[in-house]
């Protein structure tokens, strides 16, 4: 374990590629999104994911780092809701024929901080405009202490089959330091009603290297995880960048040393796995029968923005602030400012900010560590390899051989049992832009 440590480098989650921060917005217009828009409907058969980011809640986790807002004024729900079905309205026009819904996924913020009835709302509007795919998936994410009995059964009659709950951690001590308050109990009666309404797939969000955290204490929380059974499990590294949360400045002191992280990355792995849990992709545990382990042995695991799904998806619109939509040969962007992005829709605007559309070799590089991130292995023609070798990292792909952790030649990559561990650090191997830059203190470290 102890040679690994030297990876545990600031380096991207790659929910995407390029990463944001290597974009390049002055190359990119609206037209020009919009043409991969169409594109990416015709080659998805008119499929399309759905990402509705809901960004309000109603006290700071200090821990977060996505974009929300932060408010106890719930007037603020049906103004919001009423924008997002106009972005949404921009979009259908744009599109050629009447969308396939494929998936939808609800992400904040908090977005059982609306009202049941303000949801049903929103998702009868979207989804009265466009049909259901056959194989539809829905899903949201709850907090424990604020979803209620009728958040579920509005949500499940809607077509809504899966939830995801933000855990953390189980601790008192933990929960006061990120200022996110719920109990196993609370947690206990939302999982069994959620089943009890006909959920099939109950999620935990849990992350290791939050303040706080000692080997007893995340080990406690292990367990009382596996006591309740979600099926499926995403164990997250706390990613800490305080220049972006400065919130995250508050509880420095408390935060456990990169030895202890590394233990508690390795205690979730062994009590998940003996629990029954088997890993899929990067962070992720699943039980056994689950579809994601089945698109996983058929090479159909996929990976975006919304974290793994069973399915590859071309086209996903991301509606609301600071939202990115993906047409896979091009990203977009919403604008981050609510009154902005009012601003934008009240005169029948897209409220995009900033994208980027992808080179020939950006494509190439998405691809494979896409590819390496769902299956640890990738495969390349010779003639590709040999068009765009020249931006590959030799120095740490030869290091990463050296050691053990990855084959490699010019027929394709593999990342090795022991290299898993590092997988981020393996892709930036493959990231021709970050190789060209200085940026990458943006990111969090690999562990």
């Amino acid at each position: 374990m102890q040679d690994l440590k030297k990876y545990n480098q600031p380096v991207p989650r790659y929910t995407s590629y390029p990463t944001v921060p290597f974009w390049e917005p002055e190359s990119f217009s609206i037209q020009s999104y919009e043409k991969t828009l169409q594109s990416a409907f015709w080659e998805s058969s008119k499929e399309v994911s759905i990402y509705i980011h809901l960004p309000f809640c109603e006290s700071l986790c200090t821990y977060c780092a996505c974009n929300t807002r932060i408010t106890k004024n719930h007037q603020v729900e049906e103004p919001y809701i009423d924008h997002l079905l106009m972005e949404w309205e921009l979009y259908l026009e744009r599109l050629p024929e009447k969308p396939l819904i494929r998936e939808i996924h609800l992400g904040g913020g908090t977005p059982t901080f609306f009202a049941p009835k303000n949801l049903n709302r929103l998702l009868s509007g979207i989804i009265e405009k466009a049909t259901l795919s056959k194989e539809f998936q829905m899903s949201f994410e709850g907090h424990p202490a604020n979803t209620t009995a009728k958040h579920l059964e509005t949500l499940h009659q809607l077509g809504f089959d899966r939830v995801s709950f933000g855990i953390q951690d189980f601790d008192l001590n933990v929960q006061k330091l990120i200022n996110r308050m719920q109990s196993f109990e609370q947690v206990k009666a939302i999982t069994e009603k959620a089943r009890e309404i006909g959920y099939s797939s109950v999620n935990y969000d849990v992350v290791y290297g939050l303040p706080g955290q000692t080997i007893e204490s995340v080990r406690n929380t292990l367990n009382q995880i596996i006591e309740l059974k979600p099926e499926r499990i995403a164990y997250y590294s706390y990613a800490h960048v305080p220049a972006m949360r400065p919130a995250q400045k508050s509880y420095e002191q408390y935060l456990p040393d990169e030895d202890k992280k590394w233990r508690f990355m390795q205690l979730g792995k062994e009590a998940f796995t003996q629990a029954g849990y088997e890993e899929v992709g990067m962070d992720h545990y699943v039980l056994h029968g689950d579809e994601l382990l089945e698109a996983r042995k058929n090479g159909e695991l996929h990976r975006n923005f919304m974290g793994y799904t069973p399915f590859t998806s071309k086209l996903l619109i991301g509606l609301g602030v600071s939202s990115i939509s993906d047409s896979w040969s091009g990203f977009a962007q919403n604008e981050k400012s609510i009154p902005k992005y009012y601003e934008y829709l009240d005169q029948n605007q897209q409220p995009i900010i900033k994208g980027h559309i992808h080179t020939k070799q950006d494509l190439f590089f998405r691809k494979h560590i896409l590819n390496l991130m769902c299956d640890f292995e990738t495969t390349w023609h010779e003639s590709e390899f040999l068009e765009h070798c020249v931006a590959l990292n030799y120095k740490l792909l030869d290091q990463l051989q050296e050691e053990g952790l990855i084959m490699y030649d010019e027929t394709g990559m593999k990342v090795l049992p022991q290299g898993r561990e590092v997988i981020r650090v393996i892709c930036t191997a493959l990231d021709a832009r970050m190789s060209r830059s200085n940026r990458a203190q943006q990111f969090s470290k690999a562990v």
